[in-house]
């Protein structure tokens, strides 16, 4: 696609995170500068509003019409870009199509999804394709899961360089994090809570923690989720069950296996949400798990999932405020053991809310980092962050996108 008009077409740019985007990207870039994109969606009339809230430094932003639903104007859409960045879920009801655009036409794409059964889907059903196309498909790259598969992977950079060996056995511990939550966010979790009460194996699939990693990886490690509030020796305070692990890990497995077991046959990964030393710390941590097990028993049940959507969650389109967006910011912490015990410590930070305002940015740089850092011969096919883009991300997250990677121990 190197004669292609556009670096990067933003698809779904009406949408909540999509305007988010739009704005990120103006204000990083302009419109037509180092970093030449468009904004697409299915409503003229909305997309000029979009082009409105940018002011000046966006009056010149080339609007493109496409819609989901129509496979002739995905693409033209396509013809005319590098990457393609879709900001339109729940992906498992709208976001094949445009999977099967950039596939057939090589176009390299990255999204925001959480969707570990459209993942695992589409990765069945196209990836053979994409290898063939060359067309590189980058999913999850907002707050999940660019902070824990780069967390990761900058912490096992580190063990190599300091104890030439990988960490084994690594744990993501949320020790702060503070954010709204979007409709769209909801609509794609009580999605899958959905589908997976009408489907028994769906339901074993999910399950599965390599569920996302390639056929024949051969890893075997049992893994062991935080399933319920647990005393964690290693942080010096409880922990608490973290709903984003359910996708997280399996993209980190998944790196691990794409990047030829650099992490060891035998890694082992759970993340939680630290909730404190003492007494105090406990409570907190069976509030956080009997909440998150109630809402997702509710939201499995279609008379209970009407009332949520009702009269509960933020519907689609809403979100936080611009200055809750600035305000929020996250602070989670990695811990790696070698088979030698040897250990490590790691920060990641964000400086804006997790869901939205930082997950903008970090979209951003994941596809500025297709369009422009990847070598022409990189290989087609379904790639994480971490085995594709990796140092070039890594050093993109910390210079434009508010994240900080640091060892601390």
């Amino acid at each position: 696609m190197s004669d292609a008009q556009f670096d990067v077409v933003v698809f779904g740019a009406t949408s909540f995170v999509g305007q988010i985007l739009c704005q990120y990207l103006t204000d990083t870039y302009g419109v037509d500068g180092d970093l030449k994109w468009a904004a697409a969606g299915r409503s003229k009339d909305k997309l000029e509003q979009v082009k409105a809230q940018l002011g000046q430094a966006g009056s010149a932003l080339p609007l493109l019409t496409a819609d989901a639903n129509d496979d002739a104007s995905l693409d033209s859409l396509c013809a005319q870009t590098r990457v393609v960045v879709s900001t339109v879920g729940p992906y498992a009801l709208y976001g094949e199509p445009m999977i099967r655009a950039c596939v057939t036409s090589g176009t390299d794409y990255c999204d925001l999804t959480g969707e570990v059964q459209w993942i695992a889907a589409m990765l069945e059903e196209y990836e053979d394709q994409a290898k063939q196309s060359g067309a590189r498909i980058v999913h999850c790259c907002g707050f999940d899961s660019i902070p824990s598969d780069m967390g990761t992977y900058f912490l096992q950079q580190q063990a190599q360089a300091r104890f030439k060996a990988p960490a084994t056995r690594v744990k993501m511990r949320v020790k702060v994090a503070k954010g709204g939550v979007s409709g769209g966010t909801v609509a794609s979790m009580m999605n899958i809570a959905e589908e997976a009460a009408g489907d028994p194996a769906l339901r074993k699939k999910l399950a599965n923690p390599y569920l996302l990693c390639p056929p024949n990886h051969g890893f075997n490690a049992r893994q062991d989720s935080i399933s319920m509030p647990r005393k964690d020796e290693d942080f010096d305070a409880w922990a608490a069950p973290f709903v984003m692990d359910a996708i997280n890990s399996r993209i980190v497995h998944r790196s691990n296996a794409l990047n030829g077991k650099a992490y060891g046959d035998n890694f082992t990964y759970n993340e939680a949400m630290l909730a404190g030393p003492g007494m105090g710390g406990r409570m907190k941590a069976l509030g956080i798990g009997t909440g998150t097990g109630l809402f997702f028993a509710a939201a499995a049940i279609k008379p209970t999932r009407w009332l949520l959507n009702k009269f509960v969650v933020p519907q689609p389109g809403e979100g936080p405020s611009p200055e809750a967006q600035k305000a929020g910011f996250y602070d989670i912490r990695f811990f790696g053991v070698t088979d030698n015990n040897d250990s490590i410590r790691v920060k990641v930070t964000g400086d804006a809310d997790p869901g939205y305002g930082s997950t903008a940015k970090l979209l951003g740089q994941a596809a500025a980092c297709l369009a422009q850092d990847l070598p022409a011969d990189a290989p087609g096919g379904f790639w994480t962050t971490a085995s594709l883009l990796g140092d070039s991300l890594l050093k993109r997250l910390q210079e434009k996108a508010g994240m900080t990677f640091n060892v601390i121990d």
